[in-house]
């Protein structure tokens, strides 16, 4: 974990036979036990659970003191294994075909979805992440996952926002969804043209406050490049490079 972390946080290696490579050129002398690369390799593979943990523990443990509690951003990025014109062998158990609407591609592979507090003009901070399978609808995860947190402001796209799932928050967690307006089908020409200035400046205001979490994904994607999973060969191999990138992405915020 510490070679595999130092040369991804320090060294900006990504795959791990580089990463393997560097440790066996320059820290040989602090690893004499290093082995081969398919050791190292085979070892790294069983330490997923071990970077989900050490994550989770940099996310709780340096929260930082700007965090707005009662606020929080939406929203899921791809993590691709191969494009949809290909047949997805890699994971089946956890990974299948989805649709990317912000690329406009279908691919195979995960999807990632986090829950971050708001920091005003800042990267959000990331209260919960979670992996499903590609198709998996982003509503879903929000109903199961973070439907009963309570006294929250919601930002998300428009996909996150439905009327009755709203309503049920309100009433049950004094909660809400705040999302960029969505078009209704059938309303009258005349009635879309008299409120359109209104939803327009709300739809704006909205999307300027969940903007900070596409700008981390973003940033996680120019970190760790954790979107890319194509040389993955496992569903062991899958599991580090989400968790392990993660957490070696996370080490900038914590130190």
């Amino acid at each position: 974990m510490t070679i595999y972390l130092y040369a991804m946080h320090h060294e900006g290696y990504r795959k791990v036979k580089d990463i393997h490579r560097f440790a066996t050129d320059y820290l040989r002398s602090w690893f004499p036990m290093l082995g081969s690369y398919q050791s190292f390799n085979s070892r790294l593979n069983r330490l997923a659970g071990a970077f989900t943990r050490l994550c989770g523990t940099l996310l709780e443990e340096h929260r930082p003191q700007d965090c707005c509690l009662g606020q929080s951003l939406l929203d899921s990025m791809p993590i691709i294994t191969c494009s949809g014109k290909r047949s997805g062998r890699v994971a089946p158990e956890i990974t299948d075909k989805g649709y990317c609407s912000t690329k406009g591609m279908y691919y195979h592979g995960l999807k990632l979805h986090m829950l971050g507090f708001r920091r005003i003009g800042r990267l959000p901070h990331p209260e919960q992440i979670l992996f499903t399978p590609a198709s998996v609808n982003d509503v879903t995860v929000f109903r199961s996952a973070w439907f009963g947190i309570r006294d929250r402001t919601f930002f998300g796209d428009k996909i996150y926002f439905v009327k009755e799932l709203d309503e049920q928050m309100a009433a049950q967690c004094n909660s809400r969804t705040l999302a960029p307006v969505k078009a209704v089908k059938g309303m009258e020409q005349v009635i879309k043209q008299r409120i359109k200035a209104a939803d327009d400046l709300f739809s704006t205001a909205v999307s300027r406050i969940r903007q900070p979490i596409e700008a981390m994904f973003n940033w996680l994607i120019e970190k760790v490049d954790i979107q890319k999973a194509s040389k993955v060969r496992s569903t062991k191999g899958l599991m580090i490079h989400a968790f392990g990138r993660l957490t070696a992405a996370f080490l900038s915020l914590a130190i």
